[in-house]
C-alpha cells in the first residue's frame, strides 16, 4: 500500500501534476540537506519537516505535502 494516499495529497494540491512537481523538488532539497550535513553547508536546504519512518526522500516529501507543510504557487 502506498502511503500517503493520493486522496490525502489532492486535498493539499490541485492536481496530480502539481503533486509530482512539488514532491520531486522537495525530495531533491532533502537529499541535498543530508549530503551537505557533514560539510556544514546546509543553510540553504531546510531539514525534513515531518517525522517519518521512511528513509526514502520522496516518501518524506509526499508526507510533507499530505500534512500541508509545503506551500506552492504557480509562477506568474
Amino acid at each position: 500500500m502506498i502511503a500517503p494516499r493520493i486522496d490525502a495529497l489532492l486535498e493539499q494540491v490541485d492536481s496530480n501534476y502539481a503533486t509530482v512537481i512539488v514532491a520531486a523538488k522537495r525530495a531533491r532539497q532533502i537529499n541535498s540537506y543530508y549530503h551537505n550535513l557533514g560539510e556544514g553547508t546546509f543553510d540553504e536546504f531546510p531539514p525534513p519537516m515531518v517525522a517519518s519512518h521512511s528513509a526514502n526522500y520522496l516518501t518524506i516529501a509526499l508526507e510533507e505535502v499530505a500534512e500541508g507543510k509545503l506551500i506552492y504557487r504557480y509562477p506568474e
